[in-house]
C-alpha cells in the first residue's frame, strides 16, 4: 500500500465485495486542493463509517460481517495525515471514551437543548432510523433478504403522534382554564370594589337612573332596552341614506318603525319597564333594518353618518350640562313654595295681632354679657326655627341662652310670628329688621356704595346680558341675590349691632346643633378674634383657591398656602375685634375690590383677608361641613359633631337634598303644626 503522505484514500462500499477506488494527488499539491479533497472524498467516507459504526457492521451484499474495522483503521490513518495533531487527538480520545462515533451515540446522549416534551419511544426512533438508513444506500448495496416494512411499525408511529397531539391539547386546555380562572378573580375584585363604592352614593341624587337600583342587579336586565335603542340609531342612519337615494317607501317604513320603537321604549331604563308590545316592535324593526341593509349598506356612508350623530350628541351633552348647572344653582337659591306659603301666612297673622302682643319676654337678657349669645341672620323661617330648636334641645341650661335674629323686612313679620307662637322654652329670643339699621348706609358700608355704582348695576341688572340657560350658567353663582343682601355682609359689623356684648357665637341658618355649645365660650383664643374650624386638606381650601394671587395687593400680603376656615359656626371675641378694628380692615379690602379684581363676590374671601393671622383653629369635632354636597362623609364624624353644616347646594329644605343627611334636620320640625300642615310641608 502506498504511504499515506503520497496518496489520499477515497473508499466507499461498492458491489461485489466492497472494493475501493483510490485517487492520488501529488504530495506537492496546493493547500486548497487538500481542502477540496477532504470535503468531497474523506467526509463522505466518515459519514458512512459513522452511520454504520454503531451497529458494528456495514450492510454489504457479499460480506454481511464486512471489513469495517479495516476500513475504519485505514480512514483514521489517512485522516492523521491531513488533520492537525490536536484535532486528530481529540477524535481519538472521544472514540476511546464513547466508542465508535455513530448517530445512535448522539440519540442516547442527546444535549438537553435537543430534548422536547413530545418524546417518542426508543423503538419508534429505531424504526425510523432503520428506514432512513436503507433509503440512503444505493440500490445494489441493499440487503438481499430485506422484507417489506412491518405494519406494526406504522401503528407505533401513529400511536406516538396521537399521544403527542393529546399532550398538546391537554396543555392548551390547562392554560385556558388558568386564564379563565384569573379573569374570574379579576372580575370579582372589580365587582366587589364597585359595590363598596356604591354604598357611599346617595340614592336621591342618582334617582331612577342609578345603576345600583334593584331592577338592575342583573347585568342583563336592560339588554332589550339597549337593543331597541340601538335599532333606533341604525334606523335613523338608514333613513338618511334612504332619503338621499330617493327610496321613499323604505324611508317611510323606517320612520314609522322609529316612532313605534320610541313609544314602546318610552322612559324605560330596564326591561321590566318596557311595554308588552316591545318584542313585536323589535321583530318588525329587525325586518325593516335587514331590508335597508340589503339595499343601502355603504360602510363609508354609515361611518360618516354615525360620526355626525356622535358629534351632535356630544354638543347636546355639553348644552345639557350647562343647563343642569344653571337649574341646580337656581333651585339652590330659591325658596320652595311651601316655605314661601308659611312665610306669607305667618306675616298676615302677625300684622293682625294687637301691638301689645308683638313683644318677646325676658328682653332684659339681650345685653347681659354673662349669658350665651347667638347671632343668626336669615330670611328663611323654617331654617331659623331648626337652628334655634336644635340649640335649645341640646343645651344644658336653656335659660342662659339668648338668640339675636336679624332678617329683612319681607320676612320680619313671619319670623316674629313663628317664635311668638313657638317660643324656645326658657331661652330668650329677639328679632330685628336689617332695614332699620340706619347707620348701615352707603356712606359707611363699601358694599352698599358699590351696589349703587353703574358698573355693579350693569353687572347685576343689565337687560341685554345673556338670559338663556346655557349662556347664563357660568356666572349665575356670582350673581346670586344673597350677595346683594346686607344679611350676608352683616357678620362684619357685629360690634356695631351688639355693642354691649363681649363674645358672641355666629351661626348660619343651614346648620343643625347636636350638642351643648357653651364650651366654646371657654375656649382660649390666645388674643385672636375669630375661633373657627379649618377646612384645608393637602391641596384644597387654601387661600389660593379663593383669592387672585396675580394681583400685587394679594401677593404681597398673603400666603397662598395659608389654610382656609369655615363660616357657619364662629366664636368671635368682640373686645379684641374693637381693639384691632376688624371692621376697618374689612372696609379697606372691600374698597380695593370694587372692580372684583381681588376675589369674586361672597363673604368668605373678604373674611379670609380680614381675619388673616387673627383666627384660632377649633377642634374639627365642633363643626362638620359638607352635608350639602359631599355624599361620603363618615357617619361617625356626623354623629360625634357638635354642629353639622349643610353648606353647598343641596340644602335640607330642598327636594334635591341628600336623603341620608336630611333626617338630622327634619327631626327638629313639628310636621303636625297647623301652619306647616296647612302649607303641605312634609318629611
Amino acid at each position: 500500500m502506498p504511504t499515506p503522505k503520497q496518496r489520499l484514500p477515497y473508499s466507499t462500499s461498492g458491489g461485489g465485495g466492497g472494493g475501493g477506488r483510490r485517487a492520488a494527488s501529488s504530495s506537492a499539491a496546493l493547500p486548497p486542493v487538500v481542502v477540496l479533497v477532504f470535503l468531497f472524498v474523506v467526509a463522505p467516507s466518515l459519514f458512512f463509517v459513522a452511520r454504520n459504526g454503531g451497529r458494528g457492521h456495514v450492510h454489504v451484499a457479499s460480506d454481511p460481517k464486512g471489513k469495517n474495522v479495516d476500513q475504519e483503521a485505514a480512514a483514521m490513518k489517512n485522516l492523521k495525515s491531513i488533520l492537525p495533531k490536536e484535532v486528530f487527538d481529540a477524535i481519538t480520545a472521544s472514540q476511546q471514551e464513547s466508542g465508535t462515533l455513530s448517530l445512535d451515540f448522539f440519540r442516547n446522549h442527546a444535549s438537553p437543548s435537543w430534548k422536547t416534551d413530545d418524546l417518542v419511544t426508543e423503538k419508534s426512533m429505531d424504526v425510523d432510523d432503520k428506514a432512513k438508513a436503507e433509503n440512503s444506500l444505493p440500490e445494489h448495496d441493499l440487503p438481499t433478504n430485506r422484507s417489506p416494512k412491518d405494519p406494526d411499525e406504522h401503528q407505533v408511529d401513529k400511536a406516538a403522534k396521537v399521544a403527542r397531539r393529546k399532550l398538546r391539547e391537554k396543555r392548551r386546555e390547562k392554560r385556558t382554564m388558568d386564564l379563565v380562572h384569573k379573569d374570574d378573580e379579576a372580575r370579582a375584585k372589580l365587582e366587589n370594589a364597585a359595590i363598596e363604592r356604591s354604598k357611599a352614593v346617595d340614592s336621591a341624587v342618582l334617582g331612577k337612573y342609578s345603576i345600583w337600583r334593584k331592577e338592575n342587579e342583573n347585568e342583563n336586565s336592560d339588554s332589550t332596552v339597549r337593543l331597541m335603542r340601538d335599532q333606533v340609531i341604525m334606523a335613523r342612519v338608514y333613513s338618511v341614506l334612504a332619503k338621499s337615494k330617493n327610496k321613499n317607501d323604505l324611508y317611510q317604513k323606517l320612520q314609522t318603525r322609529i316612532k313605534e320603537s320610541q313609544r314602546a321604549v318610552g322612559e324605560a331604563s330596564a326591561d321590566a319597564d318596557l311595554h308588552h308590545s316591545a318584542p313585536e316592535k323589535i321583530r318588525a324593526m329587525g325586518q325593516v333594518l335587514s331590508k335597508a341593509r340589503e339595499e343601502l349598506y355603504d360602510c363609508m356612508a354609515i361611518t360618516q353618518r354615525l360620526r355626525a350623530m356622535l358629534q351632535s350628541a356630544d354638543e347636546q351633552v355639553r348644552s345639557l350640562k350647562k343647563q343642569s348647572t344653571f337649574l341646580s344653582q337656581l333651585a339652590a337659591k330659591t325658596i320652595p313654595n311651601s316655605i314661601h306659603c308659611l312665610s306669607m301666612r305667618l306675616t298676615i297673622d302677625y300684622y293682625l295681632l294687637p301691638l301689645e302682643e308683638w313683644k318677646f319676654p325676658r328682653s332684659e337678657n339681650l345685653e347681659n354679657p354673662n349669658l350665651y349669645h347667638y347671632a343668626l341672620f336669615s330670611d328663611n323661617v323654617l331654617a331659623a326655627s331648626v337652628v334655634v330648636n336644635s340649640t335649645i334641645m341640646n343645651a344644658k341650661e336653656p335659660e342662659k341662652h339668648v338668640f339675636h335674629l336679624v332678617t329683612d323686612k319681607l320676612n320680619f313679620g313671619a319670623m316674629n310670628m313663628w317664635f311668638l307662637l313657638n317660643p324656645p322654652g326658657k331661652a330668650t329670643i329677639h328679632v330685628e329688621n336689617v332695614d332699620e339699621f340706619k347707620w348701615l348706609n352707603s356712606s359707611y358700608c363699601p358694599v352698599l356704595r358699590q351696589l349703587e355704582s353703574a358698573a355693579m348695576k350693569e353687572y347685576y341688572f343689565k337687560a341685554d346680558r345673556p338670559t338663556t340657560l346655557s349662556a347664563g350658567s357660568s356666572n349665575l353663582k356670582y350673581r346670586n341675590p344673597k350677595y346683594l343682601s346686607m344679611l350676608n355682609h352683616l357678620r362684619f359689623y357685629l360690634p356695631e349691632v351688639y355693642p354691649k356684648l363681649d363674645k358672641i357665637l355666629f351661626l348660619d341658618d343651614d346648620i343643625v346643633v347636636q350638642k351643648d355649645l357653651t364650651g366654646l365660650w371657654d375656649v382660649d383664643l390666645n388674643g385672636k378674634v375669630n375661633g373657627a374650624v379649618e377646612t384645608c386638606g393637602e391641596s384644597f381650601h387654601r387661600f389660593d383657591k379663593y383669592l387672585n394671587f396675580s394681583n400685587p395687593h394679594i401677593a404681597r400680603n398673603f400666603d397662598p398656602n395659608a389654610c382656609g376656615w369655615a363660616y357657619g359656626m364662629n366664636i368671635f371675641d368682640l373686645r379684641e375685634w374693637k381693639k384691632k378694628d376688624i371692621t376697618g380692615i374689612y372696609h379697606k379690602w372691600q374698597n380695593l375690590n370694587e372692580d372684583r379684581a381681588l376675589w369674586k363676590l361672597g363673604t368668605l374671601p373678604p373674611g379670609l383677608l380680614t381675619f388673616y393671622k387673627l383666627t384660632h383653629p377649633l377642634d374639627k369635632s365642633w363643626h362638620v361641613l359638607g352635608l350639602g354636597y359631599n355624599p361620603s362623609i363618615d357617619r361617625s364624624e356626623i354623629d360625634s359633631a357638635a354642629v353639622v353644616h349643610y353648606n353647598g347646594n343641596m340644602k335640607p329644605w330642598l327636594e334635591l337634598a341628600m336623603t341620608k343627611y336630611r333626617p338630622y334636620w327634619t327631626k327638629y320640625i313639628k310636621y303636625d303644626h297647623p301652619y306647616i300642615r296647612g302649607c303641605n310641608l312634609s318629611e
